[in-house]
């Protein structure tokens, strides 16, 4: 069975993370088919823009539990490669030669985080909740570091990396990680809207405006990879390390990491 679902209507091609059950956590499956469908989708030519979404509750709870136990269980090695994987797919998110629209319709964590900070343009719903809780388990988001920095600025980054607090929807238009805020039952309608304008621009345009707003922020796909490479070795160093292993595990077991004091 599929971890996505694909739908087509009218050029533009929704892309919907179909774990419900686990609330769209990722896993490795995950990471290869989303990655294929989004390339997919910045070469097809009937293709006029890209939205994101999840099913069910929440949009992307950020790594599968599963997954996690394998990462814990993983080498040095492994781990980095794992990490280049995640990479690879939120860096080809970023750079699609495609207008992207993130439909948040409830919680992002972690990668899902991620995930909306690499589309162009992000509408949530009013309940969504949203955190980099990596800390919490001895860990950094190393990997969507880039792209959430360039969203919210290093100033907010350096308050929700180190504190791993959970916020809401108008926090998270308020630091810039969304551009709108609306009621549940308005998400499509308003997702609606942005696509409306964005069909009335000249396709190749679209793609050249977002490369010269990358380009005038420093963000350049060329040296993308390099600070992929260089990320994904410090996640995979930090989660074969003491503190690492022990907040893994913590998580993993139900009960507070040994750092924690009573």
């Amino acid at each position: 069975m599929s971890a996505i679902l694909v739908t087509d209507r009218a050029g533009v091609r929704q892309i919907a993370i179909d774990r419900p059950e686990v609330h769209n956590a990722f896993d490795d499956v995950l990471i290869g088919e989303l990655t294929a469908a989004l390339i997919e989708a910045g070469r097809d030519d009937a293709v006029r823009a890209v939205v994101l979404t999840g099913t069910g509750a929440s949009f992307s709870a950020g790594a599968d539990l599963n997954w996690m136990r394998g990462m814990a269980a993983a080498s040095k090695a492994e781990n980095r490669d794992d990490s280049l994987r995640l990479a690879a797919l939120v860096r080809t998110l970023q750079f699609l030669p495609k207008p992207t629209i993130a439909r948040v319709n409830g919680a992002a964590y972690g990668g899902g985080v991620g995930l909306i900070a690499a589309c162009d343009i992000a509408i949530g719903a009013e309940g969504a909740r949203f955190g980099l809780t990596e800390v919490k388990l001895g860990l950094v988001p190393a990997v969507i570091s880039p792209y959430v920095v360039a969203a919210i600025g290093v100033r907010q980054a350096r308050r929700l990396f180190l504190t791993g607090e959970v916020f809401d929807a108008a926090e998270a238009c308020r630091i810039g990680l969304l551009h709108r805020v609306v009621p549940a039952e308005g998400l499509d309608e308003a997702v609606g809207f942005t696509l409306k304008l964005l069909g009335k621009a000249g396709p190749n345009a679209q793609r050249e405006a977002k490369r010269l707003a990358l380009r005038m922020a420093g963000i350049d796909e060329r040296g993308a990879g390099a600070l992929d490479a260089d990320n994904a070795e410090l996640i995979a160093r930090l989660r074969v390390s003491d503190e690492g292993q022990e907040g893994l595990g913590a998580f993993l077991d139900k009960r507070a990491p040994g750092w924690i004091q009573p």
